[in-house]
């Protein structure tokens, strides 16, 4: 990265870092752009050309967690696919660990305000599209519609394990650690010890 890049991801940081502080101390609804810029010492139009609203600053630690994993995952083709995707979210969940003041000051904002709630959902769905395209480019190709098909489940189940573990870990401060529950869920999905819908009977 150059000095160039460097600059920017800082003031990056600077940004949604200042606009986090103003958020605790004045709630979401009533923090204008102009009080985040104002904090973070650059005008208005910059901090729009970095977080087009006020949505994308609250999700941009959350967002770069996801797009970082999906990332990691495209460059790993010689990576067994079950291995790979165990590697995607220990990686998410890991990097959400390192901040777990601002994630959870994330949750606590997405049930206070139906906006920040539903951007995050379109987050999780867009993680979930991404890791199927990765997927999918990974997986046999004689049958394209199975392929995806697989890819969509894989993917489903890798981020429902993410966003469950994570509001519990939300929801329960300092009582467990979000690796040792994504153990627990992983060994639960791969010994069939979950209460899984059945397959149908053919009769």
């Amino acid at each position: 990265m150059g000095l160039r890049e460097l600059k920017r991801e800082r003031t990056r940081r600077l940004i949604a870092d200042k606009a986090f502080e103003l958020f605790s101390d004045h709630g979401f609804g009533r923090t204008t752009v102009e009080q985040i810029a104002a904090a973070a010492e650059v005008g208005p139009s910059t901090l729009y050309r970095y977080f087009p609203t006020k949505e994308t600053l609250v999700l941009e630690f959350v967002e770069d967690c996801l797009a970082d994993a999906v990332t990691w995952f495209r460059g790993q083709p010689e990576l067994d696919l079950p291995d790979g995707l165990r590697a995607v979210i220990e990686q998410v969940l890991q990097q959400l660990e390192s901040n777990p003041d601002r994630v959870r000051a994330v949750f606590d904002l997405a049930e206070q305000n139906g906006s920040v709630s539903a951007h995050l959902n379109d987050l999780i769905w867009r993680f979930r599209d991404d890791l199927a395209d990765a997927l999918v480019r990974r997986l046999r190709a004689d049958d394209p519609q199975r392929a995806e098909f697989i890819a969509a489940l894989s993917a489903g189940i890798t981020m429902n394990v993410i966003e469950s573990v994570v509001r519990v870990w939300v929801d329960h401060p300092g009582t467990v650690e979000a690796q040792t529950l994504a153990r627990q869920a992983m060994h639960l999905l791969t010994t069939r010890a979950l209460p899984l819908p059945s397959s149908p009977t053919t009769h």
